[in-house]
């Protein structure tokens, strides 16, 4: 990653109370990807993936507000609780505006909790980086909430 960001880069980086394992399976599990992407008005309940390098992924959010909008990519490298490389694009406009990007997500754990670190590139202009800035904050907002209470329930569980 680098030290300063382009205007077409994107970078947000999050820490979980939770194992890489189990962060990383946020992204790799249908059900569990179901329960937090989307912004925090939206909710995910179609999602197809074929999680393999060269597998491709389709989903769709939804909210009253701006009804259903699909999204998709196909996987770039997949190192299982460590590292994530995929393309995303819209079906149709979206904050992206059309253009394939390329997201890479490192999963590092470090004393139980998990940092995850969201880079996007490829983004076509400021003003749609910035909108997905504001997106994904969301989105990870959500992700936090689901990915710790599950953690929680594994520790009372253990």
């Amino acid at each position: 990653m680098s030290a300063e960001l382009a205007d077409n880069e994107l970078l947000i980086m999050r820490t979980f109370d939770a194992p890489a394992e189990l962060v990383f399976s946020m992204w790799s599990d249908p059900e569990h990807f179901k329960n937090w992407m989307g912004p925090e008005t939206f909710d995910c309940p179609v999602v197809e993936m074929d999680f393999r390098v060269g597998g491709a992924f389709r989903a769709m959010i939804r909210s009253d507000e701006h009804g259903e909008n699909w999204f998709g990519g196909v996987y770039k490298e997949i190192e299982p609780h460590t590292r994530l490389v995929f393309t995303f694009i819209w079906d149709s406009g979206g904050p992206s505006d059309g253009v394939e990007t390329i997201i890479t997500i490192l999963f590092r754990e470090i004393g139980g909790k998990t940092e995850q670190i969201f880079h996007q590139t490829g983004i076509a202009t400021v003003a749609s980086r910035d909108s997905q800035m504001g997106g994904w904050s969301s989105v990870f907002n959500k992700q936090e909430t689901y990915v710790v209470s599950l953690a929680q329930s594994n520790r009372r569980n253990s």
